[in-house]
Parts: structure tokens; sequence; C-alpha cells
């Protein structure tokens, strides 16, 4: 809440001089610079704690100060309301900021360093404000604790890293000189190649550019690699003094934290962001539970000040429920619908029969119009593998990403495919959360998600950033117990979907939560024979000796 919201508040329906705060009066827009009715002249009708005077003949009402005050507030909160309802932000809450439209009423309203506004238009190419960044960014600004759900590709990155940027660039502007620094914020991310991404972004934020070469660098920003671990390990928590923001995965963090004696500290963390957080509170093996890492992250910024910050495109009900009970005064923004796909994508599911059917479809689909770059997600590691060897000998340039592949081949395979060079990637569901593809045209689910959250992480690739994309989802009658989830979701999306889809017999929650749990077994990826195969195994194999 800022000034002008606070002044508001505390001067509605009361009476003051307007001669005497004409300055205080104009600077927040109460009353114009140039007014056109006295307003000094006295009003019976409108004096407190007095009876109006029963007069013959009635006075006109001439309009005071309080009536331009609440007129003003009025008409604010109506444009607000119009704004709000026309760019379908949803807002629950308490003293709720404003929204901000234009980067130039963020700058002037909020003073958000230029050279930040000026990566934001000029190198990232936004012309406009996206509606997370219209509400997410003055209530982050305002110090507010945040729950946002916002669709695949609207600018959330963007939306928590200019104010945790702008917080940042305060404190350091006001703290004493030679005082010990350390950062103070932290940004989590779920995988190391989102980490990386969001790492991208905030450099192009706080970096000052001339002639196409850095020339200054307004922060210190660090990811938490295994070099930046390594230094840890040797310096320890004095490492940290370095940085102003650090962005990791859990697992890095919890790695230095229970080290004896601890290599980190998060005291000194003033903001904490959790980038898909819905992910990040998924159960897990013992001790591997991502929620038991984020549990121990967040028991450790335990600064009186720390403000803290939860985006994703998705929320289950427990999520929501947690960060009420947990957050303090926490505002949640949802854009659009809660767990539901972007508009821009043009959906379609299709019935292939058996696993045969998945790779005579997928190759149908390629020929019939092949406009790269494509993404295909696989529900495992040996199924992308599988796939990329029987699509390898097709003439096209193809990758494939998953866990079995070191940090730097998945670099690389993301490096090459963002470059052009690889048109199709298969991946599993490590490349669901997140990463941004520059116009990815097409997303095929060869493999049927096990949840509905899934899939809408999985099609976010493609229609990011107001671009049209296209999804097309396999499935065989294995798949049928998450059909109608599936296809409640496109539906939403404003596609087509058959009518029986919809009157399916809706899984119960704990079949749910098993369905996600367990990956659905399937028969291997393969064109040829499965007696063939043996049959040329049994030829290679040696003969026994006479």
């Amino acid at each position: 809440m800022d000034e002008e919201d606070i002044f508001r508040k505390l001067g509605f329906g009361l009476k003051f001089n307007v001669k005497r705060f004409e300055e205080d009066a104009r600077r927040v827009h109460l009353v114009s610079s140039k007014p056109s009715i006295p307003v000094s002249e006295p009003c019976d009708d409108l004096t407190f704690f007095q009876k109006p005077k029963n007069n013959s003949v009635r006075k006109r009402k001439i309009p005071s100060a309080d009536d331009d005050v609440c007129g003003k507030i009025a008409k604010t909160d109506d444009q607000m309301k119009t704004s709000r309802k026309q760019h379908r932000i949803f807002v629950e809450g308490t003293d709720v900021p404003g929204i901000v439209s234009t980067f130039k009423q963020l700058q002037s309203t909020h003073s958000i360093n230029e050279t930040c506004i000026e990566a934001i238009t000029e190198k990232m190419g936004f012309k406009t404000l996206t509606p997370i960044q219209m509400q997410a960014i003055p209530a982050l600004l305002h110090g507010r604790e945040v729950l946002a759900c916002a669709p695949t590709g609207s600018g959330k990155t963007l939306a928590f890293l200019l104010p945790v940027i702008n917080h940042v660039l305060n404190r350091l502007r006001i703290r004493k000189k030679g005082t010990n620094r350390g950062f103070l914020a932290l940004v989590l991310s779920p995988t190391r190649e989102l980490a990386k991404q969001t790492l991208q972004e905030c450099n192009q934020l706080t970096r000052r550019f001339v002639g196409g070469k850095p020339a200054e660098e307004l922060l210190n920003v660090k990811l938490l690699d295994r070099s930046q671990i390594e230094r840890f390990t040797k310096v320890g928590k004095k490492h940290s003094k370095k940085m102003d923001i650090l962005i990791s995965t859990p697992n890095s963090i919890v790695y230095l934290l229970e080290h004896d004696p601890p290599l980190i500290s998060l005291e000194g963390v003033e903001r904490l962001v959790v980038d898909e957080s819905d992910k990040l509170f998924e159960e897990g093996k013992e001790g591997k539970s991502f929620r038991e890492q984020l549990g121990k992250v967040y028991a450790s910024c335990n600064n009186p000040s720390v403000r803290r910050a939860m985006f994703s495109a998705t929320f289950a009900h427990d999520v929501q429920q947690w960060c009420l009970l947990n957050m303090d005064n926490v505002l949640q923004i949802t854009i659009g619908g809660k767990n539901t796909a972007v508009r821009s994508v043009e959906q379609e599911m299709r019935f292939v029969g058996n696993e045969n059917g998945k790779l005579l479809a997928l190759q149908q689909l390629i020929q019939q119009g092949f406009s790269p770059p494509i993404l295909i997600f696989v529900q495992s590691k040996d199924r992308a593998k599988q796939l990329f060897a029987e699509l390898i000998y097709d003439g096209k340039n193809i990758d494939a990403i998953h866990a079995d592949r070191t940090a730097a081949q998945r670099e690389e395979a993301v490096k090459r495919f963002r470059k052009g060079e690889t048109w199709i990637l298969i991946c599993t569901e490590l490349m669901g959360r997140g990463i941004d593809f520059k116009g990815v045209n097409l997303v095929i689910n060869y493999d049927f998600p096990s949840s509905a959250v899934s899939y809408i992480h999985r099609v976010g690739r493609t229609g990011r950033a107001g671009r049209r994309g296209r999804a097309v989802t396999f499935f065989t009658d294995e798949d049928r117990p998450m059909l109608r989830s599936i296809a409640n979701v496109i539906k939403e999306a404003g596609c087509e979907i058959p009518e029986y889809m919809l009157k399916l017999k809706k899984p119960s929650r704990k079949e749910q939560r098993a369905l996600a749990c367990h990956q659905v077994r399937r028969e291997n990826i393969r064109s040829t024979p499965a007696d063939i195969l043996n049959k040329k195994r049994f030829q290679n194999q040696p003969k026994a000796a006479a």
C-alpha cells in the first residue's frame, strides 16, 4: 500500500481544509491543479454533528472536498474492477494494491531502475505488461506475500524478478558501507534447467550493455551449480558475501544446510520466491521429497522481514490451504481460471489403439505437415531412448533429453534446440516445467500425461507469449481412467472434444493420486515385430562347443 492509498483510506468521508493542504491534495490527485468549483464556502448540508437548518428556501448544494474525495475513490475502484475483469485478473485478500497497466506508470509510481525497464522493452521485447505482471508486480513491490497462478508463457518469471531486483537495489542503496554483504533474495526452481533460465533473465535485467557488451552489473546474481557448491565447501558461509541474489534448486541448498557445520546461512534472506511451487510441494521418497526439501529451506529463511511468493501455472487445493495457514496475509492472484490450459493452443486427442499405433500416428503427423520445432513427451527415460532409436534414421534432426544424460549433454541439447539445429526434441517430464522455448509449433504427448496438471504444463511449452501453437495427445484404452480430466481441460480452453469423453466415470481422489505416482506399464517402443527380434537374438548367440 503506497502513500496515495493510505491518504485515500484515512481521508475517506472526512472534511479537511483544501487551501491549507492544497499541495498534498494535488500530489495524490484528489483535486485538480485548477479547481473550477469554489470549495471554501460553508455548506450547512454537509457539516458534521449538526442537523441541517429547515429553511423555507432550500439552498443549492455546493460540491465540497468530501464529494471530490469520495467520487475520486469510487471512480478509481470502479476503474480497477473494470480493468481486472477485462484482463481476467481475480484477486483474493485484503488491502489489494491497484494494478499497473504500463511500464511508464510502473517507473513513475515505483521508481523502477531505468536499466531494468530498458531491458524489458528493448532486449526482451515486451511492449505491454501481461495480466499477471499488472497485479503481481505492484503487490510484491508493496511487500505483500503472494500466491500466484497464471497460465504457462504469461510472464510469471518477470513478474517476480522485477520486484525482487528493485527491493535488493533499494536495500543495497541504504546499506552502510563496510557492513557484511550477503544475498538478500533466494529464488527456488524444481530443475537445474529452469534455474539456469531464470538466471539468464535476471542477468538481462541487471546488466547494462554498451555496444553489445556488458558494461555494468547492477547486482551480483549467482546460480548455485556445482562450481559454486565447491566454493562454499572450501570457503564456507563467507562465500555468500559476494552475492546479492541466489538462484538454486532446493536439493543444492539443503545439501549445504545439512553439512556439519552448515556451509550456508539463509538468515539474511528478505525475499524468497518459489517458482513452479506446486511441483515443489509434491511428495516422494523419504529424504528426496521436494516437499521435505522445501520445508527445510522455508524454515531456514527465518528473517523477521522475509516476504515469500509462490508462482505456478497450476495449484492443488492442499497447496493453497498450506499457503493460507503459513504465509502472512497472503494475496491470491489468479489469471483466467485455476488449472486451465492456455487458449492460444489448438488442442486435440487421437485414439491410436496400441503402442504400434502411436508410432504410425507420429510418423503420419510428421509427414503431413512437418513444421519444426517440435517437442515430444514420453513418460520415462527408457521410452525416450527407445523412441529416439526409432526416429534417428528418418533423416530428421532429432535429439533426446532425460535424466540419464549428463548436465553438459542436457545443456547442449537445449542449446541446439533453441538455435534451431535440432528440429525434434524428445523429452520426459523433466522439460515439462517452465522451460521457455521460443516458437515451438507443436507439442506431441506420445505417452498420455499422468494428471491434468502434467498435461497443462506440457501443452504450455507452445503458444507462449501470445503466439499460436498446437498440441496433439495420443491415447489408448490403458489411458481411459485419466481421459475425462484431460478432456475437461481441453474443453475449458475452447477446443472441441467428443461428448462421450466428458461422460466417462470420474476416478476417485485416491485413484488419481495412484495414477500420478505410478506410471502406466506400456510395451516397448519398436517397429520390428518381437518374433523377428527374438529370432535375430537367437542367431547372434555364440554356438556351444561340440
